[in-house]
């Protein structure tokens, strides 16, 4: 739960958001079939940190919203 947690909280959103951009930057960079889909990829941990969810964070025994993470965390 404390995986959770943590990219529940503003600096794991921030997270998310950079390594999303950094993702899709170097996939754009590489320009090729798997520098794109390397973009692709960047797009979940982006929106993921835009929208406040995790995606990993059922696997943890969290809810997926990062609302509802930092509400039963209290």
């Amino acid at each position: 739960m404390g995986f959770a947690k943590f990219m529940a909280n503003t600096w794991g959103r921030i997270l998310r958001i950079v390594a999303g951009l950094a993702l899709i930057y170097l996939g754009l960079y590489f320009n090729n079939i798997g520098g794109y889909i390397l973009a692709i990829v960047g797009l979940v941990p982006l929106l993921a940190g835009i929208f406040d969810f995790c995606v990993f964070a059922p696997l943890f025994g969290a809810p997926m919203s990062g609302k509802k993470t930092r509400e039963s965390s209290n």
